[in-house]
């Protein structure tokens, strides 16, 4: 009897197989979704931002290098020595824990990475501390990489009160008023004041808030202010935290009020025009033209040329040219009926220089006899 090949053979040949496959592959799928979730995972663990240190330890004075990868591409970023800090906990007191005046700035190139020296200082919080790498504009990222400051104090860091959770409980508002200093330019000042309330069972000892200013389409520049006291748990605070523009702002500005990495309220500021800085250009483009006419005129009248007649003071009469050694000699001139009228007084005439009083021509002739006399 011979044996048939064919479509129906070969379909219960591969029977088994196909069994065997659809047993299997329930078992396998956990596994490959498992290794497919895994590699976002391990992606987004190869982005985090980090930070690298050239030595782990360094005394005042020296130097070291700080590098990093996984930063936002072309970001700038800022490196401090903060005190009283940990990787796990990141900087309690937040920069004002920080050696500021020794911090550097450093630009990321385009895959986000770094390197720069920075010069080693004391913080002004006792150790452990950190070499402490964030963000100054955009996105907001750090990083925090355990350093010792040789022969710095170390102390204990400050009870954990992490059960603690503050909530804004009232409208945010700003108080304060512009001085006449504000109208002239002078950095705009309020008083941001809000009600907050502990609703974790720990207590919050000192927080350290943030507050933002934006401007127009830009992103809000923060600035820390600790608020120095205690929220009981279920309790509730009233907080002030100063607010303070540049010199010489105007505009429509949004105040933001961040506790953590939560952002509490929002309140808008109109800031007027400081119209004594456009007062004070006004008058000074009206004056100092004024003054340099004033000054131009008075060297002109000085280095100009003098007449004759220039000196001459009013009301004075010149006098008649006189012969030099020849005595003055004046003879009454009849008066007219206009002058007589006016009641001017007589007029004078000079002796004509070529008579002299000796030579006369009435002193040298005879003088006439009248009828009578012989």
């Amino acid at each position: 009897m011979t044996r048939r090949t064919g479509p129906e053979t070969l379909r219960r040949a591969a029977s088994p197989a196909r069994l065997l496959t659809l047993a299997v592959l329930p078992a396998l799928l956990p596994a490959l979704f498992l290794s497919v979730l895994a590699v976002p995972g391990a992606r987004a663990a190869e982005s985090a931002p980090t930070v690298i240190l050239s030595k782990k330890e360094a005394g005042k004075g020296g130097e070291i290098t700080v590098s990093g990868k996984g930063w936002r591409g072309e970001a700038l970023l800022m490196l401090l020595i903060c005190g009283q800090a940990t990787p796990e906990r990141g900087v309690i007191g937040g920069t004002n824990s920080c050696a500021n005046g020794t911090g550097r700035a450093v630009t990321t190139d385009e895959k986000g990475a770094f390197s720069k020296k920075l010069p080693v200082a004391e913080p002004p919080e006792p150790c452990p501390c950190v070499v402490h790498v964030a963000t100054v504009t955009g996105e907001q990222a750090s990083a925090d990489a355990a350093f010792t400051v040789a022969g710095h104090p170390t102390a204990e860091l400050p009870r954990r009160t992490g059960g603690g959770k503050l909530a804004v409980l009232a409208a945010t508002r700003l108080e304060g008023d512009s001085s006449l200093l504000t109208w002239f330019g002078a950095p705009p000042a309020r008083r941001l004041v809000f009600t907050v309330g502990n609703l974790g069972p720990a207590p919050v000892e000192d927080p350290v808030f943030e507050i933002g200013t934006a401007h127009g389409v830009y992103a809000p520049q923060w600035e820390e202010r600790q608020w120095r006291g205690t929220v009981a748990p279920g309790a509730r605070a009233r907080i002030a935290l100063p607010v303070e523009l540049s010199a010489g702002a105007h505009g429509d500005y949004q105040i933001s009020l961040r506790y953590g990495k939560k952002v509490l309220a929002e309140q808008p500021w109109g800031v007027g025009r400081p119209w004594g800085v456009t007062l004070f250009w006004v008058l000074l483009c009206l004056v100092v033209p004024a003054a340099v006419f004033r000054i131009g005129m008075a060297v002109v009248d000085r280095i100009r040329p003098r007449t004759g007649g220039a000196h001459r003071t009013a009301g004075a009469r010149p006098g008649p040219a006189v012969s030099k050694g020849l005595p003055r000699r004046t003879t009454p001139v009849a008066r007219t009926a206009r002058s007589a009228a006016a009641g001017d007084a007589d007029a004078t005439t000079a002796v004509l220089p070529w008579f002299t009083p000796d030579s006369a021509p009435s002193e040298n002739r005879p003088r006439p006899t009248t009828k009578g006399q012989a």
